[in-house]
């Protein structure tokens, strides 16, 4: 059995959903979310320094925003309606606090929960308080930033004024001056490139045959290069390193009275007796040469005795 839905009730649902549709994007406009679960709350501040949608925090965490802001005429204050989440309870004797989020950041309002008195419910108005030093606190950052500005703006017509002096002086210092000066270096920096060009050009036969004999040297060098690797010069530089291994070893052993050499340089005894042994020789000769009779006998057959001969 097939359900039959008349005409008249298909355009009554139709009415019904066009202004349940229309009052929802009504209230949506307006800020208000039909769907929205969170609690609005009231307050009125002297003077208005906040925004639509500014945080509404709670120990500094966000816990709802600004909905509507609006100027009450009957008391002269700005009437601000907060939403805050369901879930966040607190006393009716609560404050709400303007205070400064940063000098970009704009300002905020923050819940300040008392510990006695009721709960407070939907449509409650909530005593506020300005944060102490926050108006005070911008007047003196935006005096200070005009002061500032005041200052870089005369800075900076100074620097204009100045550098106009600069420009438009004709001595020896002025930017006039120091622009000719470049102008003739680079002129004399082009006509020294145009000789060095000529240069070239006219001697283009002499770098010719230069470049040609460096090429040749290079190969020569090559050349040389590979014969003595051919030649084996690691080898023979190893045979000199062995010939000089064993000469160390050589110098090593005379220093420690090795060998017969070793001996003559290290055995002080054998250095004292060939010492008495000149010295004895000497006396020897001399003696020969004072009395040879006494040698010869073929001279004098009378033996002379022999006798030491001191010396003076």
């Amino acid at each position: 059995m097939t359900l039959k839905i008349s005409r008249e009730v298909k355009t009554a649902v139709l009415v019904i959903s066009g202004i349940v549709l229309f009052i929802y994007l009504f209230n949506y406009l307006k800020g208000e979310n039909l769907f929205d679960s969170n609690i609005t709350y009231y307050t009125r501040f002297d003077y208005n320094a906040l925004e639509t949608s500014s945080p509404i925090t709670i120990k500094g965490n966000t816990v709802g925003k600004i909905t509507h802001i609006s100027y009450d005429f009957d008391s002269g204050k700005t009437l601000v309606e907060l939403s805050v989440k369901k879930e966040l309870r607190f006393s009716k004797n609560s404050k709400v606090r303007l205070y400064e989020r940063g000098i970009m950041g704009g300002n905020a309002l923050s819940i300040i929960p008392a510990t006695d008195g009721e709960t407070a419910q939907k449509g409650d108005f909530l005593e506020s308080e300005v944060e102490p030093g926050l108006v005070r606190s911008l007047t003196k950052n935006f005096s200070g930033l005009s002061t500032g500005l005041d200052s870089t703006l005369k800075s900076a017509d100074t620097l204009f004024v100045n550098l106009n002096k600069v420009v438009n002086d004709d001595s020896e210092n002025g930017i006039k001056a120091v622009i000719a000066e470049l102008n003739a270096t680079l002129k004399s920096y082009k006509a020294l490139s145009y000789s060095a060009n000529t240069l070239i050009s006219k001697n283009d036969e002499y770098i010719t045959a230069i470049l040609e004999n460096f090429k040749t040297i290079s190969q020569d060098l090559t050349q040389l290069s590979s014969e003595l690797k051919e030649a084996n010069l690691s080898e023979t530089v190893a045979k000199l390193d062995t010939t000089l291994t064993n000469v160390n070893n050589l110098i090593s052993g005379l220093e420690q009275g090795e060998g017969t050499m070793g001996k003559l340089l290290k055995d002080e005894a054998l250095y004292n007796n060939l010492k008495g042994a000149s010295k004895e020789m000497e006396e020897l000769l001399r003696d020969i040469k004072l009395h040879p009779k006494r040698y010869f006998r073929i001279l004098s057959k009378k033996e002379v005795p022999y006798q030491e001969v001191q010396d003076n």
